[in-house]
């Protein structure tokens, strides 16, 4: 029987490159997201895809999704957005958009599968975050905000889910080339292409590690910050911002 793998987030990025690779291994895979038109693509390309759009913020239409699916053996969760905040023009309506879709959108969609997957006693949730959530950023209040409650949200599950026979694993990418990271006018140190982020969450999840986090160096770094001293950690974010 094949396996039916859920992919949210699907329409560019990481999602996209995912649904690719794993739809090339021969798994079934749902493509999701808010665009139907890059999904149909997708699915027109790929046989093994089949296009699903869905506003993952709409936790009625998730509902109704996943009851749709039938069974769904790996949920991969990527949707995701980014706007800066920085704080000079803090607006509570962007950072409530950021956490609709990275932090809500998550918690719509492991609330939607849960119970089948428990029912089950299988099923795995891969819950996609950020390296920007291990602390504050300049001008990434929402973003950070929101990734840091992803981190979370799957520590948490992890812990909670221990014993019931599902897994559940956190992937924190660093710089991506995708469609958001482009509008980025600042420097994004060991940018790594969408291929190369999916080929890498690929690996981690043929092994046991529960965090999958990369570029290995880039991400390092960021660890490392969490462990500095919060005079240490400001001097260096102040000097990020150019202060």
């Amino acid at each position: 029987m094949s396996e039916r793998i859920w992919i949210t987030g699907a329409g560019s990025g990481i999602g996209e490159a995912l649904a690719i690779a794993i739809a090339g291994r021969g798994a079934s895979v749902i493509a999701s997201g808010r665009r139907a038109a890059p999904l149909k693509a997708l699915e027109q390309r790929h046989p093994a895809i089949s296009a699903l759009p869905l506003d993952v913020t709409d936790a009625e239409a998730v509902t109704r999704a996943v009851a749709g699916m039938g069974r769904v053996d790996t949920a991969i969760l990527c949707a995701g957005t980014y706007l800066p905040t920085p704080g000079q023009s803090f607006d509570a309506a962007t950072v409530r958009g950021l956490m609709e879709t990275n932090l809500m959108g998550t918690v719509h969609c492991v609330a939607a599968l849960l119970p089948g997957m428990l029912a089950r006693r299988a099923g795995r949730l891969v819950l996609v975050a950020s390296v920007a959530g291990y602390r504050g950023l300049p001008t990434a209040a929402g973003y950070s905000a929101s990734k840091a409650a992803v981190i979370a949200l799957a520590e948490s599950l992890k812990t909670d889910l221990e014993g019931s026979g599902l897994r559940v694993n956190l992937v924190n990418p660093g710089f991506v080339d995708t469609p958001l990271t482009r509008q980025n006018s600042f420097p994004m140190p060991d940018l790594i292409s969408a291929e190369a982020a999916a080929a890498t969450i690929l690996r981690g999840l043929a092994g046991r590690r529960f965090e999958i986090a990369f570029p290995a160096r880039f991400a390092a770094v960021m660890k490392l910050l969490r462990l500095l001293p919060d005079r240490a950690f400001f001097a260096v974010m102040n000097k990020v911002a150019g202060r």
